[in-house]
């Protein structure tokens, strides 16, 4: 969650910008929040909201209305950004994995999941991280990894870990969930880096009010 007071971020108003207050966090409860976001989407439901501590202030877990697959969300407090930074590291390398059990079904999550995703401010901007994130286990996972200037931070961080880049950045940017949203609504119908990246385009120009084109340049898929 993006933080005033624990995070290199332009300010925003003192309500949204609390990194304790998951229910009025910018990137979290208000409208184009991942929560609020996805809760209203036609194409998913929530199955599951719970606390977990002060790390992870909320997890929620959303199943898709038509296939079978399953969103796991979680709200990092804002004042652990780095730790949240190496979590989304390690499981991209495959070195963090984990299971949860919704209804009697058991997911797979951080590493153990297809795709990973981040979204919100760029922490590497504002700390150096020096650990190895070299693949451990040969599997190649997607990701998506919505902050600015993404692909340059967290790119030399992940040359090593075998992953796919969905969905990076390439400058300043919004990290609203609708450029999230529309990226994952591509990548369960089954469709290629190209037409994903211009599927998340599309809703950052529309809500952004900005060129398909610039949000194309913006949003960058794939190492070259």
């Amino acid at each position: 969650m993006c933080d005033n007071k624990y995070q290199g971020i332009v300010p925003v108003p003192k309500a949204i910008g609390n990194g304790q207050d998951p229910d009025n966090n910018l990137y979290w409860g208000c409208g184009y929040g991942v929560r609020t976001f996805f809760k209203k989407s036609t194409e998913w439901k929530l199955l599951k909201k719970e606390k977990k501590d002060t790390l992870i202030m909320e997890r929620l877990v959303f199943k898709h209305t038509s296939k079978n697959y399953y969103l796991i969300a979680d709200a990092y407090n804002g004042k652990y950004i780095k730790q949240c930074t190496k979590d989304f590291l390690n499981s991209s390398a495959g070195k963090l994995k984990d299971t949860l059990n919704v209804n009697g079904t058991t997911l797979g999550i951080a590493g153990n999941s297809k795709l990973i995703t981040y979204t919100g401010h760029d922490g590497l901007m504002d700390f150096n991280l020096y650990d190895d994130y070299t693949n451990t286990d040969g599997k190649k996972r997607d990701v998506i990894i919505l902050a600015c200037y993404s692909k340059s931070y967290f790119g030399k961080h992940l040359k090593k870990a075998n992953v796919n880049p969905l969905i990076w950045t390439t400058g300043l940017m919004c990290p609203e969930t609708y450029t999230l949203h529309d990226a994952i609504t591509g990548y369960i119908k089954g469709e290629n880096n190209t037409q994903i990246q211009q599927r998340a385009a599309a809703a950052y120009s529309k809500y952004q009010k900005c060129s398909v084109k610039a949000a194309e340049n913006l949003l960058a898929t794939g190492w070259e």
